[in-house]
């Protein structure tokens, strides 16, 4: 890749925009192990797992030696400086929730950008490129919702989170291949951030799926539930009533 920068220049560049990007989410991953009131190793855990699971998920599938965040010394440390500034400061619900949408577009476009343009580097094609630059966004948030038990929430119901990180992969890709991957990393990152923001603040959702009909079976099975729970351990005739052992169940 050439253009207004040469690819080593581009190289590391998407290493700063990388490392960047695990500072903030360590930092996201620390609020939100405010939020469900961890320790200081809950919030080293939550910040490192959100700062470095989605380059680790990108480097593994690109199979291309050790994931980076455990072979360059930076990485894990960043993540930690993360964690630990959201650990020692304070703030209100209403500061946080200003500073929270700029800076989650940010990481979605850092990273969308980096995963892109590995994949690219390593001599893969403009779908991988946009596959992995998606992962290496969103893996990290995932990965911590998974961890805190929870569907992640870029599986549904968010502000158009991995759509940004789709978008932001396709303009880097495509400004790849027209030989301007600068343009691509400055275009997608702005991008990110306008399209994260606007998203966020009209509600943008992508649109849900048809609601499961329950088959007879299952309607079967609610009915008798709401009915032992209406009726008590004992179903409303006692022993021997309707739901008592002299009845055969359906």
């Amino acid at each position: 890749m050439s253009g207004w920068l040469s690819p080593e220049t581009i190289d590391t560049v998407t290493r700063y925009l990388d490392l960047a990007g695990v500072f903030t989410c360590g930092l996201l991953g620390g609020v939100v192990a405010r939020a469900e009131g961890l320790d200081l190793f809950g919030y080293l855990v939550v910040g490192t797992v959100s700062g470095l699971g989605g380059g680790i998920i990108r480097d593994t599938l690109l199979q291309h030696g050790t994931p980076v965040a455990l072979t360059d010394p930076a990485y894990l440390p960043t993540a930690f400086a993360g964690a630990l500034l959201a650990f020692l400061i304070t703030l209100h619900e209403e500061q946080w929730e200003r500073l929270f949408t700029p800076l989650d577009a940010a990481v979605i476009g850092f990273w969308a950008v980096t995963g892109a343009q590995k994949t690219l580097a390593a001599g893969l094609g403009w779908l991988p490129a946009v596959l992995l630059g998606t992962i290496t966004a969103v893996g990290g948030s995932a990965v911590r919702d998974l961890l805190r038990g929870r569907v992640p929430a870029v599986l549904g119901g968010n502000a158009l989170y991995a759509t940004v990180a789709v978008a932001v992969a396709g303009v880097f890709v495509l400004c790849s291949y027209l030989n301007a991957p600068t343009v691509g990393i400055v275009g997608g990152i702005l991008l990110g951030l306008v399209l994260r923001t606007l998203a966020h603040r009209r509600g943008w959702r992508l649109p849900g799926g048809l609601a499961l009909e329950p088959g007879t079976a299952l309607r079967s099975v609610r009915g008798r539930s709401r009915r032992d729970t209406q009726a008590g351990p004992e179903g409303p005739a006692g022993p021997e009533g309707p739901e008592g052992p002299g009845r055969e169940e359906p």
